[in-house]
């Protein structure tokens, strides 16, 4: 198979910096997703319009992921399927935004396979089956708190996130419309999974649940490294209680004892920055994460009690401080995808 030689300085995943990487193959591929087919005979003698179209006999091929993936030169053994969350696409991994190594490339570096997905319906799968409106929401302000950067506008102290107007302006141009219907998530992400098999699961905040569910249902998946998941999945005889909390609180995700009992059998890590209170708080952006740090320590709880493997990294308990809920595109991001690649070798997952 051609060997491509790509140099971080002009590569394509945007702001690398220093060395070579020896790729041994790369490209894309479309994961999951449905055909609609209209009943009767296409008759190609008609022209409606570019935009519209007589669908009569037609098919429409919708809902799938789109996936990049990128295989070095002495590759380890383990792939690495990363997973968007809310707002977002496949971007986030690869880029920064002050234009450093994305966590994808970092990874690659580490000699890992990658294969980033754009969930259905987000960036580059958004060919739908979905009815959907998108409108301008003016949202940026709001998100600035949820995700703990700090209060608008003032960022908070020590913060790891890249400051200045260019970086901010970069970074919420990486958000993208959510056109899906919003099933199909678990399975395009097991579908990943088994096609870069075997595979270890990298997750970030919305992308949680798919990946848990994915897990679950695809042997092909080994491990699963979840940066601050937003959902959490429990036995169903065995639930905590919800928690309030002013942007709706954190609830359980009841499935079959069976189904999570598939959890216990790989190992799990889970990464929370910094900026997360113990107590109750009036601001968003805290309290969103309070209690999702609270079930995301019962969620580790559970699994470690059923014979399970999971690990949650709260950093600035390991003296890593200033990260935000986007702390794989932040200042020490290098330094979190060592500690990445630490916990897979522990686990025997290179």
């Amino acid at each position: 198979m051609k060997r491509i030689i790509l140099c971080l300085a002009v590569c394509m995943l945007a702001g690398c910096a220093g060395g070579h990487i020896t790729l041994k193959e790369q490209g894309s591929f479309a994961a999951g997703g449905t055909t609609l087919v209209r009943p009767g005979t296409y008759d190609n003698s008609k022209f409606v319009g570019w935009a519209e179209q007589e669908e009569t006999g037609q098919s429409y091929r919708a809902d799938h992921a789109y996936v990049q993936y990128q295989i070095p030169s002495r590759a380890r053994r383990h792939a690495l399927v990363f997973v968007h969350g809310y707002g977002g696409s496949g971007a986030v991994w690869q880029t920064t935004p002050d234009g450093r190594d994305g966590f994808a490339t970092l990874m690659l570096k580490h000699r890992y396979p990658v294969y980033v997905m754009d969930l259905p319906g987000r960036g580059r799968a958004g060919r739908t089956t979905a009815a959907k409106t998108v409108k301008p929401v003016a949202d940026e302000m709001f998100w600035f708190d949820i995700w703990r950067m700090g209060i608008w506008p003032r960022y908070n102290e020590g913060v790891q996130f890249p400051q200045g107007q260019e970086e901010l302006s970069q970074f919420f141009r990486l958000m993208t419309p959510d056109l899906s219907a919003g099933t199909l998530d678990a399975q395009a992400v097991a579908l990943t999974a088994e096609k870069a098999a075997p595979a270890v699961l990298v997750t970030h905040s919305a992308g949680g649940v798919p990946g848990w569910m994915a897990a679950m249902q695809n042997p092909s998946v080994r491990g699963v490294a979840a940066y601050e998941p937003g959902g959490f999945v429990f036995p169903q005889d065995d639930l905590p209680a919800a928690i309030d909390g002013l942007t709706g609180g954190s609830a359980p995700i009841a499935v079959p004892r069976e189904q999570f009992m598939k959890l216990t059998q790989i190992p799990l890590v889970l990464y929370f920055g910094d900026y997360i209170p113990e107590e109750p708080s009036k601001n968003l952006g805290d309290e969103n994460w309070r209690v999702r740090l609270h079930m995301a320590r019962q969620f580790v709880q559970t699994v470690n009690k059923n014979g399970g493997d999971a690990t949650l990294v709260e950093l600035p308990k390991e003296g890593v401080y200033g990260n935000t809920h986007f702390l794989f595109v932040e200042k020490n991001n290098a330094h979190l995808a060592d500690m990445l690649a630490g916990w897979l070798h522990e686990k025997n997952l290179d």
